[in-house]
């Protein structure tokens, strides 16, 4: 999952280069993470299962928020907004919510 996961990160950032990997791993872990808890899924869930085209896509989108606006302040390189930055947030929630457990 992960190493699929990091080519089709790159592919969206279009990252050629291997110099950022480890740093795109850790956006991946966090926004894998994220979505576990948001769908209310165990720690790990995506370890052992299998995600759907929606939760991988909303995973690359998150990750790629991550590195594209590391200072936390903007929407990404191609968006210098706190606007742009709050759609990628609501699509991302968007795509989890269809695949989310939920409880009561």
């Amino acid at each position: 999952m992960a190493v699929n996961l990091l080519a089709k990160v790159k592919a969206n950032l279009i990252v050629e280069h291997n110099q950022d990997d480890t740093l795109l791993q850790s956006y991946i872990t966090a926004a894998v993470s994220y979505a576990e808890g948001y769908q209310h899924l165990a720690a790990g869930y995506y370890d052992e299962n299998d995600m759907s085209a929606n939760t991988e896509q909303a995973i690359i989108m998150l990750a790629s928020h991550y590195y594209e606006s590391r200072d936390g302040s903007t929407g990404g390189f191609f968006a210098d907004s706190t606007a742009a930055g709050e759609m990628v947030w609501k699509t991302v929630n968007n795509l989890l919510r269809l695949e989310r457990e939920w409880k009561v």
